[in-house]
């Protein structure tokens, strides 16, 4: 899984594109006889990632590659920064993702209001089916969501978004069909494992 392109949009719209996958061909075994070696698929090494600015904590497969995209919007200029982290040899892609808003707006906006119009601007941007939704709350009670949603080309979007100090932090998962059956309990740690840290 590739990323196709990462969109600086409030709702940070993330568009995946296909998988390309090389298999790697073994040698013809000499006429002796020779024991089938069974390759094991590599299992990443997760550890505990730390924001830049201190202000989330995450477990994550590896160091996540960060991007920084900025976008126009009614409120003034929006920087967003992505973080991506994607295990070799799985269809699955690690995501945080945040934007600050200027500090009128945050000051003033509600929080429901903010993630209804993530969640709306999520399905519009990547042309997706919403699955499920529920109101959650951060591990220090801040408002959240999670939604569920599934685009055409079949990829399944696991999306919690919080408000928190006059930002917008989304944490994903995306995955296929078949990789989320067998990642379940990983993407659900994932996520879990999400951590505010609040200003001082």
């Amino acid at each position: 899984m590739t990323v196709k392109s990462l969109l600086p949009l409030i709702a940070a719209t993330i568009v995946y594109g296909g998988c390309v996958f090389v298999e790697a061909r073994q040698p013809k075994p000499p006429v002796a006889v020779v024991k089938p070696t069974v390759s094991q698929p590599v299992q990443p090494q997760w550890k505990l990632y730390t924001a830049p600015d201190g202000r989330f904590t995450i477990l994550m497969p590896g160091s996540p590659s960060r991007n920084t995209e900025y976008q126009k919007t009614y409120m003034g200029e929006i920087t967003l920064e992505i973080f991506v982290a994607q295990p070799p040899k799985q269809q699955v892609a690690y995501i945080v993702a945040y934007n600050d808003f200027p500090y009128s707006y945050g000051q003033m906006a509600d929080p429901e209001a903010v993630l209804n119009n993530a969640r709306d601007m999520a399905l519009k941007t990547t042309k997706s089916n919403l699955i499920s939704q529920q109101n959650i709350r951060s591990s220090n009670n801040h408002s959240g969501k999670e939604i569920e949603y599934i685009n055409s080309g079949g990829k399944i979007t696991i999306n919690r978004m919080y408000v928190a100090e006059g930002r917008l932090y989304q944490v994903m998962a995306i995955t296929t069909k078949k990789q989320q059956k067998t990642l379940a309990k990983t993407i659900a740690g994932y996520l879990n494992s999400f951590h505010l840290v609040l200003k001082k």
